[in-house]
Parts: structure tokens; C-alpha cells; sequence
């Protein structure tokens, strides 16, 4: 139930739950408090009335009427609050005692009955002896704490109404501060609904209290972030497209350049090896000209084909792995040249990456490689290929990876100067595995640098990176 509440009604639910348990701690602590209170003001009353009765009857039979000067001071004595003075057995022949009065009026504001069954009130009376006329009397003090009670029911009272009133005051003013001061999050809510259709133009204006505008920022920048991250991946969609068209008319181009001929030219040979095989006397000389054509066509078509294949996918990288492949290419480069010294460096501890892993490494390493030659003008290349430190994978825990950092000594890159098709194209295919690719340029040359996750069925058991067949044969 409470979990379904919204965080303006928590608050404010909160807050109501505080003032109402203030004043009921506070009204508690009066009730408790009236118990021992009146029964204080009863022992003070009754004592004060018995110090002046002792006082005032000294001297009383040297009066010359000593029975109507006890009258007087019993009727000055009645004046007192909380208590009555009464003759013993002279009660009926005086007027109602100011006492009594004070009762007749106390129950027309008397407290409800569970508050005086609360306070238990038990009146007190105390008898002093007078001697009149060489007789002795009796003066009843009794206390009377209806007065005192009602004084306390009355502060009870004005306790809760004004607490009352002062608690609603203030819900209603926090509310209102609450209110405001949580209006940001609905326009929040509204903004990511939108940016969540794809309006990524959407913008909030900071305001209300710093942590909600920090957020209203935040959300600003992720909008603009995804925004951009939404049309490069549109420009690079079409970069992809312009790729493939690119490449499949340069495949055509040259199937039709180089396969073309070379199967005409063997077509011209099968048909004049046909039409001498047919003839009653074969020319020997003419079907072993033939045959050197159609021998050096076909060597002519494999290289074509090892040629495009290398193109569409590096040969051996399957078949001998990674350290072989990427050895392959260095001995290309190195002979096409020899003036720049290449040097690589593979970590033992590679371990086996996956194939898709290993086809994007050998990738970096081509595209950074052709970049250097192509534009550096420098003197020495160093590769270097290590694990790298594990990313956090967002379903199962940590994946291994694989670090490629390719540095030149060249001139370095313009300021101004923009990531080729390559690199771009390579940037995105990292990151689609979850790693990352820097170019760091600076005078003494250039540093590409990527992480490569490995793919997540490649095991870093020593045990099951042997070939299959060694596999299935143990």
C-alpha cells in the first residue's frame, strides 16, 4: 500500500503523522500531569485554610459575641478558591456557602466523566477544633477540585484547538512547498515520455530545488547525447550502404575486368583443343601451346581469387589463427616497405579471443597499418596485442578482452582533421561488442588503441583452445 503512494503523498502523509503525534504527546502528557496536580492544589488549599483558621480563632472568646464573629470569619474564609468551611452541626442554619455555588457552576462546565474518572478526584476534608463559649466546635475544611479540574480540562481544550489549527497551518503550507517544489518531476516524466517516442529535441528548463534542476540538466544532456548518438547512427547506416554499394561494384568490376577474360581466353583454348582433337592427325605442338595457356590462365584465376577472398575475409585467420594471420600481414608490409621497421608484439597470455574478436583485431590492425602508410610518412610502426583489463558486462558479470594499440612517429593528425570511413566503420564495430576505440595524435606521431571484449563462448582454459579434433579425439 505504502509502496503505491506517490512521493507528494508520502511526504505530506509523513508530515501529518508527526504534527498529530505532537499533540497527542503533548495532550498526553497534561493528562498525566492533572492527577498529581490536583491533588497538590487540594494539600496547599487546605493547609493555607488551616493556618488562617488557626490564626483568626486566637482571641475569639475575648469577643463580645464570640458565635457571630466565628460566623464572620467562616463566611471571609469561604472566599478561598477550591475549598468550603463549614460549621459542624451549624451547617444548615448558613446561607449556601460560596462553595456551592462554585459547584452549581462547575457542572455546567464540568469535565467529561472519563477525565474525572482519570484524575480520580477525591475531595478532602479536614477538621479543626474551635472552642466557643468554653465549648468545642468543629470547623470542616473540605476541598472542592472541581475549580482546578476544570482549569485543566480547559487547557486540554485550548491545547488541541489551537494545536489543531497550528498543525493544519502548517500541512497546508508544506504542502504547498512540496508541491512546488516536486512540479519539476511531472515535467520530467512528460519530457522522457517524449524522448522515449524520439523527440530528442526535448528540453526541460532547470528549476525548483538544485537536486531536481541537476537532474532537469542531466536529462538535457542525455537527450542531446542520445540525439546525437541517434544521427550518427543514421549517417553511419548510410556510410554502411555507400560502403557495400562501393564494394560490390569494385567486386563487379573486377570479376568482370579479370574473370571475364581469363574465361573467354580458356573458352578460345577448349574450343581449339576440341577442333584438333577432332582432326584425323592432332597437332602435339598445338594441343601443348594450348596447354601452357590454359595452365598459366588457371594460375592466373587462383591468384585473382586469393586476391578478392583476401578482400572479403583474411585467409589462414580460421585455419592458423590470430598470431599467424596478423604474422602474415606484418611480412606483407614489411616487403612492400622495407624502409619502415615494424615491430609487433603479441602477449603469451593472449589466451583465445573467439572468432569474431579475432576478425576485428586483424581488422584494427589492417585499417591502423593502411592509414600509417598511407598518410604518416613515418619511420617505425609498433603493435602491440594484450588482454586488457575485464568490462563489466551488463548480463553476466565480467568479460575478457583483448587490448590493440597500434603507434606510429608520424606527423600526427590536423586539429581539424575527421576519422576516415575505416576507422569510423571499425569505431562502431567495437563498440556493437560492447568495447572501445581512441585516436590519440600528437607531434611525435599517432596511437589508436581499442579494447576488444572476447566473445563469451571462448573459454580461457588452456585445455579448450586445442584444435577440435585434438578435442574430440581426447
Amino acid at each position: 500500500m505504502w509502496q503505491k503512494l506517490s512521493l507528494r503523498t508520502r511526504l505530506n502523509t509523513l508530515l501529518a503523522l508527526v504534527l498529530l503525534l505532537g499533540l497527542v504527546v503533548n495532550v498526553a502528557r497534561l493528562l498525566l500531569e492533572a492527577a498529581p496536580r490536583v491533588q497538590a492544589e487540594d494539600q496547599s488549599v487546605v493547609r493555607l485554610a488551616r493556618e488562617f483558621i488557626e490564626t483568626l480563632v486566637i482571641g475569639l472568646n475575648d469577643s463580645p459575641d464570640p458565635d457571630a464573629r466565628l460566623n464572620r470569619i467562616v463566611e471571609d474564609l469561604n472566599r478561598l478558591r477550591h475549598v468550603s468551611i463549614t460549621r459542624e452541626n451549624h451547617a444548615a442554619e448558613n446561607n449556601v456557602a460560596p462553595a456551592d455555588r462554585s459547584d452549581a457552576d462547575d457542572k455546567l462546565r464540568a469535565p467529561p466523566p472519563w477525565f474525572i474518572a482519570l484524575v480520580h478526584p477525591e475531595r478532602l476534608a479536614v477538621s479543626v477544633p474551635v472552642t466557643v463559649d468554653g465549648k468545642q466546635e468543629w470547623l470542616v475544611i473540605t476541598s472542592h477540585p472541581n475549580d482546578e479540574m476544570n482549569e485543566i480540562w480547559d487547557g486540554i481544550v485550548t491545547q488541541v484547538q489551537v494545536g489543531s489549527a497550528i498543525a493544519a497551518a502548517l500541512l497546508l503550507i508544506t504542502m504547498t512547498v512540496v508541491s512546488r517544489a516536486l512540479a519539476p518531476i511531472g515535467t520530467l516524466t512528460d519530457a522522457m515520455a517524449k524522448i522515449e517516442s524520439g523527440s530528442y529535441d526535448t528540453r526541460v528548463k532547470p528549476y525548483g530545488p538544485p537536486e531536481l534542476a541537476a537532474i532537469c540538466e542531466k536529462l538535457n544532456h542525455l537527450a542531446a547525447v542520445l540525439g546525437d548518438a541517434i544521427e550518427d547512427k543514421r549517417r553511419l547506416a548510410e556510410r554502411v550502404v555507400s560502403l557495400q554499394d562501393v564494394e560490390r561494384k569494385e567486386i563487379a568490376r573486377e570479376l568482370h575486368d579479370e574473370f571475364g577474360p581469363y574465361l573467354f581466353a580458356l573458352r578460345a583454348h577448349i574450343s581449339s583443343l576440341m577442333r584438333i582433337a577432332e582432326s584425323r592427325e592432332p597437332n602435339t605442338d598445338a594441343l601443348r601451346k594450348h596447354r601452357s595457356a590454359i595452365w598459366e590462365q588457371i594460375n592466373a584465376l587462383q591468384h585473382f581469387n586469393r586476391r578478392v577472398l583476401e578482400k572479403l575475409r583474411p585467409v589462414g585467420l580460421a585455419e592458423l589463427g590470430l598470431r599467424e594471420a596478423l604474422g602474415a600481414l606484418m611480412r606483407l608490409w614489411r616487403e612492400a616497405h622495407p624502409e619502415i621497421v615494424i615491430e609487433m608484439a603479441i602477449s603469451p597470455s593472449l589466451g583465445e579471443a573467439g572468432e569474431t574478436a579475432d576478425l576485428t583485431v586483424y581488422r584494427i590492425v589492417q585499417e591502423a597499418l593502411t592509414n600509417v602508410f598511407r598518410h604518416a610518412d613515418a619511420t617505425r610502426i609498433d603493435v602491440t596485442i594484450e588482454p586488457a583489463r575485464q568490462l563489466a558486462g551488463m548480463a553476466r558479470g565480467f568479460r575478457r578482452s583483448v587490448l590493440v594499440r597500434v603507434c606510429d612517429n608520424g606527423s600526427g593528425l590536423l586539429r581539424d582533421h575527421k576519422l576516415g570511413l575505416g576507422l569510423v566503420g571499425m569505431r562502431e564495430r567495437v563498440m556493437a561488442l560492447g568495447g572501445a576505440v581512441t585516436v590519440a595524435s600528437a607531434d611525435n606521431g599517432v596511437t589508436v588503441e581499442a579494447v576488444v571484449p572476447c566473445d563469451e563462448r571462448a573459454s580461457s582454459d588452456p585445455a579448450d583452445q586445442r584444435d577440435p579434433a585434438q578435442r574430440s579425439s581426447a
